[in-house]
């Protein structure tokens, strides 16, 4: 992290870290209230009908505001369909990324095989204004993203939306209403006590 941190000042950077999640029909499960004695049952009919496959970004730049970026990707289980973002996909992401952000982008992400293939190394050298650092294996704590999805699933918590499109509507209103919290943002930050210094507002 210290040479990300030095690779980011010496470019005048932002530091991006990165991380996907899904989420199916089923929803999470949480505390709730009722009355006493009547345990509450909410039907839900997840079983086989697909998840929404969501990629984000959480940018960092000393004196910026905190960014959340993402991006929705419905799986609805059809043939020759592909479950997840690839790598053509993530490359997009970034270069929303780099025209929104206005800069340099130091990116750090883990090192699944998606990450790290001859494809998206092939992207990510195609991109002369992108630096990339991996985060070490099994540490899933110091990356904030992480936290985000954590929280965007407990608001989620005995939701039972009827379709998958109606679970991304949901997902998608929860998330930018992220965005505009940028002291949440920092919070998530704070939780993998990396040491950067984001402007609150």
């Amino acid at each position: 992290m210290a040479a990300g941190g030095t690779t980011a000042r010496d470019q005048d950077a932002w530091i991006c870290f990165a991380d996907e999640a899904g989420q199916s029909l089923r929803p999470p499960k949480a505390r709730t209230w009722s009355r006493r004695g009547h345990t509450p049952i909410v039907t839900v009919s997840g079983k086989g009908s697909g998840r929404v496959n969501l990629a984000g970004l959480i940018c960092v730049k000393p004196g910026q505001r905190t960014r959340l970026l993402f991006r929705i990707r419905i799986y609805r289980r059809r043939k020759h369909e592909r479950k997840g973002f690839g790598e053509n996909d993530y490359a997009r992401l970034l270069d929303a990324a780099h025209q929104q952000l206005g800069g340099p982008i130091v990116l750090i992400w883990d090192n699944v095989n998606i990450h790290v293939d001859a494809l998206m190394r092939s992207l990510i050298d195609a991109r002369p204004w992108l630096t990339v650092f991996h985060l070490p294996a099994y540490a899933p704590e110091l990356n904030p993203v992480e936290m985000a999805w954590s929280h965007l699933k407990r608001s989620l918590g005995n939701l039972a939306p009827c379709t998958l499109d109606d679970l991304a509507q949901v997902i998608r209103s929860r998330l930018k209403r992220m965005q505009y919290r940028p002291d949440l943002l920092n919070a998530f930050l704070a939780h993998t006590d990396l040491i950067i210094n984001p402007r609150s507002t």
